[in-house]
């Protein structure tokens, strides 16, 4: 089954390498196009697939299509290739804010399609997606959109009232760990610490942290009691960030980003 990309940026990017790593399609039966020639010649370079400037030959090789352009340039991209979209096709949408409901008023008509929302950590192959099929996608179908989605991370089927909640707590968060690690590092330079040691340090103990919760089982709240010894080092920074409001922060961030994401 041929794959097609319209945008070819960094989302793009991932998806593909996660593809082709894994050998679902080889990289000859993608094609992207893109209207940026250097950044269709650099998906050419990296991955080897095939590139084109022509929206509508992607639809028109591809079986299945991701639209992988940003949120504001959905409207235009789909009154280009509507026409031209079959019903066999599949169509994967990664914007946020872009409901089943609106991709099938701008379509116009009967179009398999999948809203997803997938994180910048498939570029390294841990992203995390969310997928919300509409009722035109068979269970064979859908098996194999999640077989896709699954070579660059982890995919889980969700209701379409959950994918603002899945913008906050998956496809945005990392840019909040990002700023809990970056955090972690500048305390630690400032304590003497190199700088690329001090990131290092804070990113594996996100990253183990991360597997403990994953590959244990145990409640968060059971982990951190486990490295809280009574009067110890632990308990104390806990006690500094509850002061300060840490969950709050964190708790109101998340639901500002839920609230953007609805309004998209």
């Amino acid at each position: 089954m041929k794959l097609g990309f319209i945008g070819t940026g960094n989302m793009a990017s991932a998806i593909m390498g996660g593809i082709i790593g894994k050998e679902v399609i080889p990289a000859q039966e993608i094609i992207g196009a893109d209207l940026f020639a250097p950044g269709r010649e650099r998906v050419k370079e990296q991955f080897g697939i095939n590139v084109t400037d022509s929206n509508k030959e992607v639809i028109e090789k591809a079986d299945v299509v991701i639209l992988s352009v940003k949120p504001q340039f959905y409207e235009s991209v789909i009154n280009e290739i509507k026409g031209d979209v079959r019903k066999d096709q599949i169509i994967i949408t990664i914007a946020p804010g872009k409901t089943l409901t609106w991709l099938a008023e701008k379509f116009g008509k009967d179009v398999k399609i999948v809203r997803t929302m997938p994180n910048t950590p498939a570029m390294v192959g841990e992203g995390m997606t969310a997928a919300c099929p509409n009722e035109h996608m068979t269970e064979e179908e859908i098996a194999y959109v999640k077989t896709l989605l699954s070579s660059f991370g982890k995919v889980e089927i969700v209701p379409e009232r959950l994918m603002d909640v899945v913008v906050s707590v998956s496809g945005s968060s990392p840019a909040y760990v990002f700023m809990f690690i970056e955090a972690m590092a500048d305390a630690a330079v400032s304590g003497g610490m190199p700088r690329t040691q001090a990131y290092q340090f804070a990113a594996q103990a996100v990253l183990g942290s991360a597997k403990m919760v994953l590959e244990t089982g145990k409640h968060p709240g059971e982990l951190k009691d486990m490295v809280c010894s009574p009067a110890g080092t632990t308990i104390g920074a806990v006690r500094v960030l509850e002061e300060l409001g840490f969950r709050s922060a964190v708790f109101e961030a998340m639901k500002e980003c839920e609230e953007i994401s609805g309004s998209l």
